[in-house]
């Protein structure tokens, strides 16, 4: 088993942690949320979790991640001082990072976290806010800084810890995916969305491309990132519009290709989760993986925390499991 401190709570019990000074990181509805007192936390709103015996779908408690830190500073981040962000992290730390789905912060970051001052020197993780999936349109993703209790949907918040000499952080990601033996495509611009996209070579409207291919959108698309294999999420493609949305960045000039299908996605994580990891203090796994996966009700074995709209390893991913583990030097 694996070394964890971490579960859904009710507020009470969330707040009597809070009330000790215990630093942690949160996730619940925002009604949940915005009933707990100012303290040494950060949180992010959602509703679906990832517990020691299933995956739920709770609107009335919390889910607490007891961090381990000699010291902890909380702070929140604008477009313009979101780059700095790791400049203000422990030269012997780590950081959590919360952003709001769907916000300016959180484009922001997922198109231009790997050129940050400090990024992949300083271990980052976090995750992207989102909201209950029958609320999509009436809600709007939140942030909290609980030092203020101040909550934000254009903001990010970020815990840095720091830790004693001898121990270090190590940040993992589970990809399950892997790419199928089909086309090459390529995209002339940067962004969220694309319309057409180089296939083998050859331009072609990204729409009708996926069409004609039978495409799965619930598989995403799969590039090398410097020796990473990283998922861009397919949102939606609309012929109509000529316009495939994406839940993360498609970069240009990357090689992107079709993921295989994962056919049982808790077998697969059980055999790619170590069999001892360490200890865990930050997990999160991501909305499309319960959704797609059928994650409501069955384990991920090892691995607790917050069903996300995104996932931080230092760089945005999408349908990936993250986690951070301390380790003696």
């Amino acid at each position: 088993m694996s070394d964890t401190n971490s579960s859904l709570l009710s507020v009470a019990e969330v707040s009597a942690l809070i009330g000790k000074g215990v630093p942690l990181a949160l996730a619940g509805d925002e009604s949940v949320l915005a009933a707990l007192p100012q303290g040494n936390w950060i949180a992010g709103t959602t509703p679906y979790f990832m517990t020691a015996e299933a995956g739920v779908c709770d609107r009335n408690r919390v889910f607490a991640q007891v961090l381990d830190a000699e010291q902890v500073s909380i702070e929140t981040y604008d477009m313009e001082s979101l780059p700095s962000f790791l400049e203000d992290a422990p030269e012997h730390g780590y950081s959590i990072i919360i952003l709001p789905a769907g916000s300016e912060v959180h484009r922001s970051y997922a198109e231009n976290a790997p050129g940050f001052p400090e990024m992949y020197l300083k271990p980052v993780v976090g995750w992207v806010a989102g909201m209950h999936l029958d609320d999509l349109g009436a809600t709007t993703p939140r942030v909290v800084n609980g030092l203020t209790g101040e909550s934000y949907e254009n903001q990010a918040v970020v815990l840095h810890g720091s830790l004693p000499p001898g121990t270090s952080a190590i940040v993992h990601a589970i990809n399950l995916f892997e790419p199928d033996e089909g086309d090459d495509i390529e995209f002339a611009e940067t962004g969220f969305s694309a319309r057409q996209g180089l296939v083998n070579g050859e331009q072609k409207a990204l729409p009708e491309y996926f069409e004609d291919r039978g495409v799965d959108t619930r598989q995403p698309l799969l590039a090398d990132y410097c020796g990473a294999m990283v998922n861009v999420s397919i949102q939606s493609v609309d012929s109509g519009s000529g316009e495939v949305q994406f839940y993360a960045p498609v970069f240009r000039g990357i090689q992107y290709r079709v993921a295989k299908p994962v056919s049982d996605y808790p077998l697969a994580f059980a055999q790619a989760m170590p069999s001892n990891p360490g200890r865990i203090v930050f997990g999160c796994n991501c909305i499309l993986n319960y959704l797609h996966s059928g994650l409501e009700g069955k384990k991920t074995p090892g691995l607790t925390g917050p069903v996300t709209f995104g996932e931080v390893a230092y760089q945005l991913l999408n349908q990936t499991a993250v986690f951070m583990t301390l380790v003696d030097d």
